[in-house]
């Protein structure tokens, strides 16, 4: 039975991220995933500045991504109509970038192998058991056995599963809709644009660009209200007929395949993240954010923080009691945060005022998108633990010339990294939600 330090389940950001940050402490580790990359991934496609710095930390190569579209802005509609152009702040790098996950995830392990990891494609995971100093899973070509297990394997965790956690019956928080569409010739062939319609709230609409008159369309709304099955298919039926959607597009935008449908877990404080020797990360965890639905970032940071905690040592309890305690401090305060705010949005009264707020002034429109896009936590200011001279401020990702990838130091929310100039401009992400 082949042995290893750590076995991650699952190729996606969280699984590789965590892969990466155990490769670089010199960890024996393995990653399979059932399918074969490049494969389609249902999602908005949006890449917020905190899914950005990670990525860039993490070695990912941008120039690799062929749908790889960055953005300078976003166009906010409310249920009144009125528009708001919130501007994410000039200056080096990116901070919201758009990327078919195709494409990305594909690109990440391609950078995960450069850094020695070892990644077993269309290698499913079928059975786990743990006990005592070992844990073993259980593959098509045989049995795997790690003092570790990572579970980087979606909302429906197979290893949850197999460890006798929660079935396939959850739904989700949220409900999320993608179709992709080729010409465009509206103002959203190049921008960014979100929809507060009534009907969708908390939820929106979105269209993101990714180049060549194409773009990611689609909505999220939230499930944990109600919504039943029906109604979903109801919303998302006229959805692009809407007028002031279809005048964004333009008149000669159509859909270049069938939509998609996928659900989205945001409960991160209410779910198991350990048992025994294993930890659930990104999906598996439900780490997405409650009022947006974005998960990417929060996948990378959960794989980095897993592998953080087995790099430290020490009994299954420790290791699994140190995930849970970064995830508690990097998450939670944001995550209840998250629900609050998503619960006035919920009225179209509130809503509209929030949009009024942010477009009163230049520095509100440009601030406002540096907290809407995540270039610091959605808690920041509640949480002074967190706070740090330049916490407001600092440059985009993939500003630089590639250089040799850095390990991940301190998490991006926390300021500058090791050895980085104090950065001098604003920043900002891409929507959490149904965007990542």
């Amino acid at each position: 039975m082949p042995g290893t330090d750590t076995i991650v389940v699952g190729a996606g950001p969280a699984g590789l991220a965590a892969a990466i940050t155990l490769a670089d402490a010199d960890h024996q580790v393995v990653v399979i995933d059932k399918a074969r990359f490049p494969r389609d991934k249902i999602c908005g496609d949006g890449l917020t500045a905190l899914a950005l710095r990670y990525y860039e930390d993490l070695g990912l190569d941008a120039s690799l991504v062929a749908s790889w579209t960055p953005i300078d802005s976003c166009h906010v509609q409310s249920p009144s109509g009125r528009t708001v152009d919130l501007p994410l702040p000039g200056g080096p790098g990116h901070h919201a970038v758009i990327a078919r996950r195709r494409d990305l995830d594909a690109a990440f392990v391609e950078a995960a192998r450069a850094r020695g990891v070892e990644i077993r494609e269309a290698t499913p995971c079928l059975g786990v058991t743990s006990g005592g100093a070992r844990v073993q899973v259980e593959t098509p070509a045989g049995m795997l056995d790690a003092q570790h297990l990572i579970a980087a394997d979606g909302m429906w965790s197979p290893v949850r599963r197999h460890l006798g956690g929660e079935g396939t019956r959850h739904l989700g928080e949220w409900h999320a809709v993608r179709q992709y569409w080729s010409g465009l010739t509206g103002p959203a062939a190049t921008q960014l644009w979100a929809w507060f319609d009534e009907d969708l709230l908390p939820g929106y609409a979105w269209s993101f660009p990714l180049g060549g008159g194409r773009a990611n369309v689609g909505f999220g709304v939230l499930r944990s209200d109600g919504r039943k099955g029906a109604e979903l298919n109801d919303l998302w039926a006229g959805l692009a007929a809407r007028p002031h959607i279809r005048a964004a597009l333009g008149p000669d935008a159509a859909p270049d395949e069938p939509h998609r449908a996928w659900p989205i877990p945001a409960r991160v404080t209410d779910i198991e993240l350990w048992r025994g020797r294993t930890l659930f990360t990104g999906d598996a965890a439900a780490a997405t954010d409650p009022m947006t639905g974005e998960g990417i970032g929060q996948a990378l940071l959960t794989g980095v923080e897993a592998a953080r905690a087995v790099i430290g040592g020490g009994s299954a309890h420790d290791v699994g009691a140190r995930y849970e305690d970064a995830v508690r401090q990097h998450l939670f305060a944001d995550h209840h945060m998250g629900y609050g705010l998503g619960r006035l949005l919920a009225h179209p009264v509130t809503c509209r005022a929030a949009v009024r707020i942010a477009g009163a002034t230049p520095w509100i429109r440009r601030n406002f998108a540096r907290w809407l896009f995540e270039d610091y936590p959605r808690a920041l200011v509640v949480t002074p633990r967190r706070w740090h001279r330049h916490m407001f401020s600092g440059p985009g990702a993939f500003g630089q010339p590639a250089t040799a990838p850095v390990p991940p130091t301190s998490p991006p929310d926390r300021g500058p990294r090791s050895g980085e100039a104090a950065p001098g401009s604003a920043t900002a992400s891409a929507p959490q939600g149904p965007t990542a």
